[in-house]
């Protein structure tokens, strides 16, 4: 049944007339003829009756009415959700790990916003791995991965910037009057994790393994924000993205030791389905997260030119 068809019916129906019908629709009256008989011929149903000049509708036309409206009205919609060249709309969900989703998206995400109202953003933390899953299994449009730069056959990645991490310690911590911090100095040093199958605690617990060194596993927090908190009030230290812990260390609250990091570094990639049909929302937020990696890779430039914190 053709929608074309259902609609001539309903204008048919509105105007009273197959020769109003045909002046409102800009067709001959032949076309209107044509279209409602075709539909009667796949009915098998006469759908009105046609008394003199008048036309009425018959039984099968008035049960067929209201399907034929809800059709037209599903049509109106539809049209309207995906009629995106003059207003961007519709959703998007995005994946990121919990350093990146408060210290890298928030920027992007109101930059977004601000331009794009009318588009939903749902945010699902994860880590890597399943971030990398869901995006396969399209449950996700992107994520954001923060992990050693990494390459799929089936998936679309961009690295948008290589961060630094950063050893953090309490202002009181006896490593701090070493001038350089190795894996041996660690051994008896209480060491706050992050949560089992996070991307850089691995390459970190790897690097030190390599070095015979064995941390204590059992303080393992989900929250970055609770391990500085703890690593501030003493109770060891910890392994972190550098961008975590910059306002801290700015603040003196937390001191940087001095670990050579480049073993275990990563990257903030963005990735997505390499078969996925960009919407315009998804595009224009790509857009929008190039244009904040760039001023992301601009100030780190200007830092390495410069001297203190270790620079991504």
């Amino acid at each position: 049944m053709e929608s074309k068809h259902l609609f001539t019916f309903l204008v048919v129906v509105e105007t009273g007339s197959f020769t109003r019908a045909a002046q409102k629709l800009d067709y001959a009256q032949s076309s209107i003829t044509a279209q409602i008989q075709a539909l009667e011929a796949e009915l098998k149903q006469p759908l009105f009756d046609r008394i003199g000049k008048k036309i009425i509708l018959t039984d099968a036309g008035r049960r067929l009415l209201p399907y034929a409206q809800e059709i037209q009205s599903i049509h109106t919609m539809a049209e309207k959700a995906l009629r995106s060249e003059t207003e961007i709309a519709g959703s998007l969900r995005i994946g990121a790990p919990e350093s990146l989703a408060a210290f890298r998206l928030p920027g992007i995400i109101k930059d977004f916003r601000s331009r794009y109202p009318q588009v939903q953003i749902m945010l699902k933390p994860g880590a890597c791995w399943e971030l990398t899953e869901f995006v396969r299994s399209g449950e996700l449009d992107l994520a954001f991965l923060l992990q050693p730069e990494t390459e799929y056959k089936d998936l679309y990645s961009t690295t948008l910037i290589h961060e630094a991490m950063a050893l953090v310690a309490p202002l009181d911590h006896p490593l701090r009057e070493l001038a350089e911090v190795t894996p041996p100095d660690l051994k008896n040093v209480t060491i706050l994790h992050t949560e089992s199958g996070c991307t850089y605690r691995t390459l970190f617990e790897r690097h030190l393994n390599s070095h015979g060194v064995f941390p204590d596993p059992n303080l393992e927090f989900w929250s970055i924000e609770a391990i500085k908190q703890c690593v501030i009030a003493g109770l060891g230290i910890s392994f972190l993205p550098l961008i975590t812990a910059q306002r801290e260390l700015a603040e003196g609250k937390l001191a940087l030791l001095n670990w050579d990091d480049q073993s275990q570094r990563v990257a903030t990639q963005v990735v997505y389905h390499n078969k996925k049909w960009q919407s315009p929302a998804l595009s224009e937020f790509l857009r929008t997260i190039e244009q904040h990696a760039a001023l992301w890779r601009s100030a780190d430039l200007r830092g390495a030119e410069g001297e203190g914190v270790i620079q991504g």
